[in-house]
């Protein structure tokens, strides 16, 4: 059976638990990662050289890395913090590596494909924009919160919800990613925090539009825990609403993944003192926005409320083993249509879906895509 593309798409923490269940199992992997973070480490070397972040960037790559002694040593050091150092302190080893990769080979996509080989992944890396953007949330009172890491770490006018949420300058998507997204059999979303993770991707131009073209299953793996500055109250239908709002369709998605082993109840009241509760499935709201649930146990052992990266892999493969395999691995030959005679009003720079008026349809072409460029995004 041909190889499934599986495209994963989100921030550090949720797409690192996806990638490394995936990571073992027989597909091709890309992780598509928001550009949005603006705290800790990555924040520091995003102001201080005018990087884009590289700490979600670092994780993915890391969940990819081989299991080969020296990739599980450099696995390692790109997860090292140093706790001391003036200047030092509070910096991640992998992230000073990606920010010295990129002053080295002059680009942030160079420093992810040397940083690749180094730690031997296996599948593909891609930041969603090389767009140095702002993530923004204006909230129900009209006030603002300026940065991804302010938007995570709020902790004061917390019944106050998140109206919306925009990227500031408008960001532009990174090509390969639009290419992935088109070729994908399955599409992952989440789990991540929905707000600073998951929907920054579907903000940046262009990917809301090609995931909703895709041909691909679109499968949203629910988190397991609500956050109080993000999603107090939340059950799986609000997820929902919010990704079908901001991917901009009607369309319901595919599927629903989401844990149905029972969480102990010491672990629920301890998370329940932080205000963080299990995220309920409302099935019957739920399915007004997917088109099916598949609940499958999810949690992983331990002290904390965590995904088991094996068994949501498992879940996931699943569900992509019932979508039709793509077609072709290589990008389509787009149609090129002769315009010399153009003679209707200019066009914007964007991509429009064409359908030639032909008494015989153009073979292997039912329609096609007319591309209208300009050097300036924001021009004619």
């Amino acid at each position: 059976m041909p190889r499934k593309n599986i495209v994963v798409v989100g921030g550090g923490t949720g797409n690192h638990t996806t990638l490394s269940g995936l990571r073992a199992l027989d597909c091709s992997l890309t992780a598509v990662v928001a550009m949005t973070d603006s705290g800790g480490s990555s924040g520091r070397l995003r102001e201080e050289l005018g990087h884009l972040p590289p700490g979600d960037l670092r994780r993915c790559l890391m969940a990819l890395a081989g299991d080969e002694a020296t990739s599980g040593l450099m696995r390692r050091l790109f997860d090292y913090r140093f706790s001391a150092g003036d200047g030092l302190s509070g910096h991640n080893f992998g992230n000073l590596l990606l920010a010295a990769l990129t002053e080295v080979t002059g680009d942030t996509v160079t420093a992810i494909e040397q940083a690749g080989r180094i730690l031997g992944i296996k599948g593909a890396v891609l930041p969603v924009t090389l767009t140095n953007a702002t993530l923004r949330a204006r909230l129900d009172d009209g006030s603002e919160l300026v940065g991804e890491s302010t938007i995570d770490s709020r902790r004061e006018n917390l019944d106050v919800s998140i109206d919306y949420i925009y990227l500031d300058p408008k960001a532009y998507a990174y090509p390969p990613v639009l290419d992935a997204i088109r070729r994908a059999d399955a599409i992952v979303l989440g789990p991540g925090d929905i707000y600073t993770s998951v929907l920054p991707n579907l903000l940046v131009e262009d990917v809301a539009e090609a995931i909703n073209e895709s041909p691909a299953v679109k499968i949203h793996v629910c988190n397991l825990m609500t956050k109080p500055n993000e999603s107090a109250g939340f059950r799986t239908s609000n997820f929902l609403a919010l990704l079908t709002e901001y991917l901009g369709t009607r369309q319901p998605l595919d599927f629903l993944l989401c844990n149905n082993t029972p969480i102990s109840q010491r672990l629920i009241s301890r998370y329940a003192a932080e205000d963080q509760h299990p995220v309920l499935l409302d099935e019957a709201e739920s399915l007004t926005m997917v088109g099916r649930i598949v609940q499958r146990p999810l949690l992983a052992p331990g002290v904390f409320v965590r995904h088991d990266p094996v068994a949501l892999a498992a879940a996931i493969m699943e569900i992509a083993a019932e979508a039709p395999v793509a077609t072709s691995d290589a990008p389509a030959v787009p149609l090129v249509l002769d315009c010399d005679d153009w003679s209707g009003p200019l066009l914007p720079a964007g991509s429009y879906r064409v359908r030639p008026d032909l008494e015989d349809e153009v073979p292997g072409h039912p329609d096609a895509t007319l591309t209208a460029r300009s050097d300036d995004p924001d021009s004619g």
